[in-house]
């Protein structure tokens, strides 16, 4: 599989940066492990033993961090998307690939989703892969013939999608996988004939 080419990609690493990164990043996980509300750029810093300058020039700030943490399960979601096998990739008409798609997103949630929400709260709805998700669900909804309401309802799909609104209905309202699996499926079948 080739890698998708990325805008504005940064040169390849100097060899010292590469193992400054992965100290980080294995630092930050593992503190990320303990307690997520807790983990600051400083701690991280200090258990990777680096600066704390090295950390915030890599990754600028929380969000930055965990999105290089789970940066390699997102962009195999995003290939899946991309050139993956129906009803998640091509090939499938929308109604079913936003089914799908509903349902990887919320198994990655189910994985990340403490993490993402500790560290970025609305800015989610500024970042890239959400930029991403929500340009994939919108062309689905365009395809199955929402017309000028597809934008709005793009932003629908997404909401129950932010990590915030996943761990609220697993947490506070004990709903299972399954059963936000289902609901999601249902909000797509009642929007889309």
């Amino acid at each position: 599989m080739s890698a998708l080419p990325v805008f504005n990609a940064e040169p390849p690493e100097r060899a010292d940066a590469a193992r400054n990164r992965k100290l980080v990043l294995e630092a930050a996980g593992r503190l990320f492990a303990r307690n997520p509300e807790c983990v600051t750029m400083e701690a991280v810093a200090a258990e990777a033993g680096v600066g704390k300058g090295t950390v915030f020039r890599r990754f600028g700030d929380r969000a930055g961090l965990v999105r290089a943490l789970i940066s390699d399960t997102e962009i195999q979601l995003q290939e899946d998307l991309i050139r993956g096998a129906p009803p998640l990739g091509p090939g499938a008409p929308a109604r079913e690939r936003l089914i799908a798609f509903g349902a990887a997103y919320l198994r990655f949630l189910e994985v990340h989703g403490r993490l993402l929400a500790t560290a970025e709260g609305a800015s989610w709805l500024l970042s890239e892969p959400y930029a991403l998700y929500r340009t994939h669900v919108s062309l689905l909804l365009e395809q199955a013939g929402c017309g000028d309401s597809a934008q709005y309802l793009a932003d629908v799909l997404m909401a129950p999608l932010a990590a915030p609104a996943f761990l609220y209905q697993r947490d506070v309202r004990e709903r299972s996988l399954e059963e936000l699996t289902r609901a999601y499926e249902d909000l797509v079948a009642r929007l889309i004939d």
